[in-house]
């Protein structure tokens, strides 16, 4: 049975409930394993599925970058392929004519015609235009069959990139399911909660949260990064140079309410990356589409050098990010059913941080 903090003549009402819900979504499951027995446990699995989830968004985003990349790609190689079978045309066009050329003139060799001609100075002078046909021709030639090979390579190049990009297409729609599972079974478990559990649930997230991001400053990391933020803010210089972050914030913040939508990057809604990228975007600076692509892509810098603007990388496996605002502070589209909100820097895991402009 389910134990909640609350009243005595409630909770075994309250516990059968959110024992049924968890059955129900146990029907679906991703994966084996023991079923929650409190609500922390239950905050914790949902966490794991929107963890999984966001792991899942990042390969999805990926797999439509490579996507749209292998189309332009294509698009590049038809027309290339299209280009070259036109001269191809007119090439083959060309050797044709100056093969029947040669034909009408006979086809004898220049010494030939010098030897059976009565005007000696009339076959130099033909054997000196046959030997500018026949070297005309050689180059005709030559030029066909180089065309030739260079559309069989790029026939086979755009055959290669369409075998590709139907692998990619294959590997995003499976990275889709895993998404689609993975936040069904979580919705599923919170909403079949009581309200007063999901109260409760979204207070435990909070209070973890909070604690979190309590251990990260109690490491004296922020007081360096804000020590660091108002040395750099007072020199003016420094403000300059961070323009670019102080508009991506400005970007962002104009954001705040917008609902989280897996694989979306506004301008309605956004996944964490969605945010960050399109944030930067506005400032003028194209980056990485994905949060593994930002941390492994863009320049690092030390936690405690950390400036607004600069992008927090958070979980082992780089699986979300925010822009951090100052003060301790940092914007970022949380979760499925969330909004994109400002909360404490340290409310998750940190792996490191970037620096789009660096």
């Amino acid at each position: 049975m389910i134990r909640t903090p609350r009243a005595p003549g409630r909770r075994t009402a309250a516990a059968v409930a959110l024992a049924c819900a968890l059955t129900a979504t146990a029907q679906t499951p991703v994966r084996a394993e023991p079923e929650p027995t409190t609500l922390t446990e239950v905050r914790d699995r949902i966490e794991r599925l929107y963890h999984h989830a966001e792991a899942a968004t990042d390969k999805y985003n990926a797999a439509g970058e490579k996507v749209t990349a292998k189309k332009k790609r294509l698009r590049g190689l038809d027309a290339q392929v299209t280009a070259t079978e036109t001269r191809l045309t007119r090439l083959t066009s060309l050797a044709g004519a100056t093969a029947r050329a040669q034909y009408r003139d006979g086809g004898l060799p220049a010494e030939a015609q010098f030897v059976l001609t009565s005007d000696p100075e009339r076959a130099l002078d033909n054997a000196s235009v046959a030997r500018q046909a026949q070297q005309a021709t050689q180059r005709v030639l030559t030029a066909l069959a180089e065309t030739r090979g260079k559309l069989e390579k790029q026939r086979a190049s755009a055959e290669d990139e369409l075998r590709e990009l139907r692998s990619e297409r294959k590997k995003r729609a499976a990275h889709r399911k895993t998404i689609e599972k993975r936040i069904a079974a979580a919705e599923a478990t919170e909403a079949r909660l009581s309200e007063e559990q999901r109260l409760r649930l979204a207070a435990l997230e909070r209070e973890k949260a909070a604690e979190t991001h309590a251990k990260w400053e109690k490491t004296g990391v922020l007081d360096k990064a804000d020590r660091a933020e108002g040395a750099e803010g007072a020199e003016g210089a420094g403000s300059e140079e961070n323009s670019a972050g102080r508009r991506a914030i400005a970007y962002a913040t104009r954001q705040l309410g917008k609902p989280y939508v897996w694989g979306a990057e506004g301008p309605d809604t956004f996944d964490c990356s969605g945010l960050t990228s399109q944030a930067w975007l506005d400032a003028g600076v194209a980056i990485p589409r994905t949060s593994q692509e930002q941390w492994r892509l863009l320049h690092r810098v030390p936690v405690e050098d950390m400036r607004p603007g600069d992008l927090i990388i958070y979980n082992s496996d780089a699986t979300h990010v925010s822009l951090y605002i100052g003060d301790g502070k940092m914007i970022h589209a949380p979760r499925p059913g969330r909004y994109v909100t400002v909360a404490p820097a340290g409310s998750m895991p940190i792996l490191g941080v970037v620096r789009p402009d660096a």
